[in-house]
């Protein structure tokens, strides 16, 4: 029986282990970095995820990845900057970053931290104040606070 080994051709930019995170950071007209493509493979492989800077930088070190806390910041701020990411706000000087850049609002689970998507036509929103002048709409984040049930 064959085996498919990594180094075979594929469709696609699979066979290439940082194509996807070169391809994405290119897409965007970010330089791809050493540390950038080493954090866009961490971010965007596997699926969708809500993460924060110092999570990040625990996988980094994880993965032997040598960059700094800073860095980590500093990149995902770019990556947002660049909408490659959302960033979800939960309080003062607390973030989230989302892999997921579609329309869709939040559960916030308490006190553990946990963020859970919910489909964006699962929410209705009503009546909206006027923005401040000089201001325009851009979008809704609802998130919405839980605690686990005893």
């Amino acid at each position: 029986m064959a085996h498919r080994h990594d180094s075979e051709p594929n469709t696609g930019t699979a066979q290439r282990p940082f194509a996807d995170a070169l391809a994405r950071l290119k897409e965007v007209g970010l330089r791809p970095t050493r540390q950038r493509l080493a954090l866009a493979k961490l971010l965007f492989d596997g699926g969708d995820q809500h993460i924060t800077a110092e999570q990040l930088h625990g996988m980094a070190r994880n993965a032997s990845v040598k960059v700094s806390l800073a860095t980590v910041y500093n990149t995902l701020h770019q990556f947002r900057d660049s909408g490659l990411l959302r960033e979800v706000v939960i309080g003062q000087g607390r973030s989230y970053f989302d892999t997921n850049i579609h329309d869709h609002h939040h559960f916030f689970v308490e006190p553990m931290g946990q963020l859970v998507d919910i489909p964006v036509d699962s929410v209705e929103v009503g009546q909206l104040p006027t923005p401040p002048d000089g201001t325009v709409l851009d979008r809704v984040d609802v998130i919405i606070r839980v605690t686990r049930s005893a």
